[in-house]
């Protein structure tokens, strides 16, 4: 080896030992920053960061949960809507049947000459609509010797009874009463007996 290359390696030696000799004064240097306590005020600035974050993330939730609550509301507003518009819909439907039995009974009548099978086809027209109006929940209300009950009937009238056992029972009905699923939509108008 020449001279040359001899001071090259030991320049090298130097360097690689003045970078160990840094490593070594930066990691003392990092173990002295952990060794000595920190201020009160770096504490602090520590909690209010992670505060801060804490805060940050309840914020993004909050407005997740407002904006999907906020649709939850327009969705069910709009079903509602769309359920008032059209919630007759069902029962609609099955009238529609009776109303053609009508139509085909009143072009019938125009040229229809026996009365008594007019009379049937009406009573069968009538039948066939009670039967829908039972499956869409539709009760009549019953007053035929029953006695008097407000919540149902409503006396029109009041009469002298025939017989001693038909007081305060109904004796005619004036105007027949429905229930809607056992909630009265029209009350009966009944005559009583006194």
């Amino acid at each position: 080896m020449d001279k040359q290359e001899k001071t090259t390696q030991q320049e090298e030696e130097v360097k690689i030992q003045n970078g160990n000799d840094e490593a070594q004064s930066s990691e003392s240097k990092a173990e002295e920053q952990e060794a000595t306590p920190r201020t009160e005020e770096e504490k602090l600035k520590e909690e209010l960061d992670k505060a801060n974050e804490v805060i940050a993330e309840q914020k993004d939730k909050y407005l997740r949960l407002s904006a999907e609550f906020d649709n939850y509301r327009k969705r069910t507003m709009k079903e509602k809507a769309e359920l008032i518009l059209n919630g007759g819909e069902k029962s609609i439907s099955s009238i529609l049947p009776v109303v053609d039995d009508l139509e085909r009974a009143l072009k019938t009548m125009e040229n229809a000459s026996d009365v008594k099978a007019v009379k049937e086809g009406v009573e069968l027209i009538y039948n066939k609509f009670m039967t829908v109006l039972g499956q869409n929940g539709v009760k009549v209300i019953e007053t035929q010797d029953q006695p008097l009950n407000t919540d149902f009937h409503e006396a029109i009238a009041v009469i002298p009874a025939p017989e001693e056992e038909k007081k305060g029972k109904i004796l005619d009905c004036v105007q027949t009463g429905y229930t809607l699923n056992d909630k009265v939509i029209r009350h009966a108008k009944v005559v009583v007996g006194e």
